[in-house]
């Protein structure tokens, strides 16, 4: 084989130049000629050639030009097409469209009754050609002589005796019986009287006679001899009669191979077949009227799988392509252009079909739009990335703002077939924008097909605005008028749970599930209850893993200043954890405890005996104006704060000003009741504190509220030589020591009583007394009850 390629490429090199390059043998041992794939040295592109060697063959070289001269000037679509030749005096070499012997086909039974039939039909059309038009006669018919091209239609070669009945010297005469195996395929009356009898019978008769024995052979294999001719086996039914009047013995007898065409094509004839239909009419598809291209698309659905595939790639696609971009074949017809690209190769989809899909998104016809993003589904897998992302989503997004609903509808859809092939910068960008909008869609089911849509392309959104995007859009949804809009971000929100932190689901997600739980449809109530199980399940799950508290461990100094009982949480093992009010009773309790029965008034201190506990309560004496232990306590925080080097003008300033807006105390004991009534403070049985009587250095009664006039009075008493008091806080002029009003509040300095205190002081010419410091600091009493801390 490398010799035989060598040797060629020496002749090549000595002869005319010839473009193509030599590839592969193809085996054909029928034929005085060699095939040999090639391909054109131009492009690449595939090509087939024929090469005849003059020195081992020069009985045939007449056959050979004659093929050659044959093939140049006969020019029909069922003809091999020939490229380019050249002859020399040592080879000829025929450059034809790429092309495999039929008898490959019949040999391995590759083909349907029904493609058998379509090949058929088309060697009787270019068979008629020759005989009618060209006047000629083929001589060597049989299916050595036959081709198939890349389109799968089968193609007449073998033109070596092809002769003119006109030429007085055909090459038919003399050379006839030297075509390889011509004694199978003689005609009965040549092979008795020689092929010079040609001229005394019919045109058309040899060529009849050998298109019934390649019936015969193509339906059973082999035609072995004249023995055969006639006989019906494997050959359709619908054939038989005008199968044997082309095998005729009387050549007069025999039909020609145009009636028996038209025999076939009659109503109900043997050529009345889908296939044949579709490709009679194929070529003028683009001029077909709506009813016309109806009836042949109808005739494209009838067809099976078992048809030729390679008719389909090369000839149906392309015209149904042009069809439906210029001719209006409307989606149906797109719709089969998708069937047949199924039996594409990656390859063949990327050259024929691709470009035809990125022309017709920018197509404005709505029709079209909806079919392609319907077929979507079917070709995303073959589409490059690139060609999706930079040139298909551009065109495509125009139908999210589409003023047909079906349209923007069918637009969300097809997000699901192309989120794979966008880059995260479109999906995070110019994709959510679009969505944002048909979120908003007037029509609610496009709104909840967005919601959907979203739900099942969270995992393609950006990590860092993931839970932002998905928790702004379901919990709007939430809110829908459309219940399957709820329905679908409730959905949703289930199926995307793990994209969202434990506070999002606590703060935002389950606050928004709530009214869906009392919705008024029961679908919606149903499936929010599922929905919020699933977060509370998660939350949970969490909380479990979460610390028992965040405060720091206590010190040694705080644990002294914590020994006092304080409001705090309950104990779990305490006896009063089963009642929510147990724990905050019993420490209230005890700290009304330390403070029963002191009270004061005027700057005076009276015992109060212990209530016994078989003294209803309202048997107790009512005073004016009871300080709680509470409140004392209050004010003891209150006045702790002024530093102890403040002087008394400005401790008193501090102090009115603190208590000033406070409420009089018949607002107090509005607001708080008749607290010694309410068995809720009742002290615990037990020895009363002794009492004790506030002086200068405890200027605090009952550890309460600081009494300023009275502590002022005291100094004065003191020391008779000393300035006097300043106006309004000296002694009134009859002698009656200055009362300090107490106000049931907690802790105001004011009211009736005050003003009239002041109004008596003031008429009292003050002492001169000498300015001091005062520590208004109160004394430590070991009696914190934290309240302040509490509140």
């Amino acid at each position: 084989m490398e010799f035989f390629k060598s040797a060629v490429a020496s002749a090549i090199s000595k002869g005319p130049p010839f473009p193509y390059t030599f590839g592969d043998r193809v085996d054909i041992d029928t034929s005085i000629w060699t095939l040999y794939n090639g391909t054109k040295r131009e492009d690449g592109s595939n090509c087939s050639i024929f090469s005849f060697d003059v020195t081992a063959n020069k009985n045939r070289l007449p056959m050979a030009k004659n093929a050659v001269r044959k093939l140049r000037t006969l020019r029909h679509p069922g003809v091999i097409k020939v490229f380019d030749t050249v002859e020399t005096e040592s080879y000829i070499y025929i450059a034809t469209e790429r092309v495999v012997p039929l008898k490959w086909h019949i040999k391995r039974k590759s083909m349907s009754t029904e493609t058998l039939k379509w090949g058929l039909f088309g060697v009787a059309k270019s068979i008629k050609f020759i005989n009618d038009e060209a006047s000629s006669v083929h001589g060597a018919l049989r299916v050595g002589s036959l081709y198939t091209g890349e389109s799968g239609e089968w193609k007449v070669g073998g033109f070596e005796v092809l002769s003119s009945m006109k030429d007085d010297e055909a090459i038919i005469y003399n050379y006839g019986s030297l075509v390889p195996d011509a004694g199978r395929y003689t005609p009965p009356e040549l092979a008795k009287s020689g092929w010079d009898d040609i001229k005394r019978h019919p045109l058309h008769a040899v060529d009849a006679y050998n298109f019934g024995t390649l019936i015969f052979e193509v339906f059973n294999g082999d035609f072995i001899g004249g023995d055969q001719a006639g006989q019906t086996k494997n050959i359709p039914p619908t054939m038989h009669s005008s199968y044997r009047r082309l095998v005729n013995s009387n050549p007069k007898a025999r039909v020609s191979v145009g009636n028996f065409l038209d025999q076939g094509q009659r109503n109900g004839g043997f050529f009345q077949t889908p296939l044949i239909k579709l490709t009679d009419s194929v070529d003028n598809l683009g001029m077909k009227n709506e009813e016309e291209r109806e009836e042949f698309l109808n005739d494209l659905d009838q067809l099976s799988d078992d048809f030729p595939e390679d008719y389909f790639k090369m000839k149906i696609l392309p015209e149904l392509l042009k069809s439906v971009e210029f001719g209006g074949g409307g989606p149906k017809v797109f719709g089969v252009v998708m069937k047949i690209s199924k039996k594409l190769s990656d390859d063949e989809f990327e050259g024929k079909i691709t470009p035809a899909v990125i022309r017709l998104f920018g197509s404005p016809d709505r029709a079209i739009r909806v079919c392609l993003l319907d077929n979507l589904p079917m070709m995303i897998d073959r589409l490059p990335q690139k060609v999706v992302n930079d040139k298909i989503f551009p065109q495509m997004v125009t139908g999210f703002t589409d003023v047909a609903p079906v349209v923007r509808e069918q637009t969300v859809k097809a997000v699901l077939t192309i989120i794979g092939k966008l880059s995260d910068r479109t999906i995070n960008g110019e994709l959510l924008k679009y969505l944002a909008k048909t979120s908003n869609d007037e029509q609610p089911g496009i709104r909840t097909n967005t919601t959907i849509c979203l739900g099942k392309i969270s995992k393609n959104l950006g990590v860092g605005n993931r839970a932002k995007v998905l928790i702004a859009a379901f919990t709007r949804s939430l809110r829908d008028p459309f219940v399957h809009a709820r329905n679908a971000a409730l959905l949703a929100l289930g199926a995307t749970a793990d994209s969202f932190s434990e506070d999002d689901c606590a703060n935002r997600i389950l606050p928004a599930i709530c009214p869906c739980l009392v919705d008024k449809e029961k679908l919606v109530r149903d499936q929010s209850n599922k929905t919020m199980d699933v977060f509370l399940q998660k939350i949970r799950k969490h909380a479990s893993t979460m610390a028992d508290t965040v405060l720091p461990p206590l010190t040694a100094v705080d644990a002294s200043n914590a020994s006092a009982p304080r409001m705090s949480t309950p104990q779990p093992n305490s006896s009063e954890a089963a009642s929510w009010t147990g724990w905050a009773i019993s420490s209230f309790t005890n700290k009304v405890s330390s403070t029963a029965g002191e009270m004061q008034s005027n700057g005076t201190t009276t015992p109060i005996a212990p209530r016994p506990s078989s003294v209803p309560a309202t048997s107790e004496i009512r005073r004016p104006a009871p300080i709680t232990a509470s409140a004392s306590n209050l004010h003891r925080q209150a006045v702790a704060s002024p530093p102890a080097t403040s002087t008394r003008t400005s401790t008193s300033s501090n102090t009115n000003e603190y208590f000033q807006d406070r409420n009089p105390s018949e607002e107090v004991d509005d607001a708080w009741g008749d607290m010694e009534e309410e068995s809720f403070f009742d002290a615990p049985s037990e020895t009363p504190k002794q009492t004790h009587t506030p002086s200068a250095s405890n200027p605090f009664d009952d550890n309460g509220e600081p009494d300023f006039a009275g502590w002022l009075a005291a100094q004065s008493q003191k020391k008779p030589g000393s300035k006097p008091l300043p106006k309004g806080l000296a002694k009134p002029a009859n002698g009656r020591p200055a009362t300090s009003t107490r106000i049931q509040s907690t802790g105001g300095v004011g009211g009736a009583g005050a003003k009239k205190a002041a109004a008596t002081a003031a008429s009292v010419k003050p002492k001169p007394v000498v300015a001091k410091t005062i520590d208004t600091k109160p004394k430590e009493t070991g009696d914190d009850e934290g309240w302040g801390d509490g509140w």
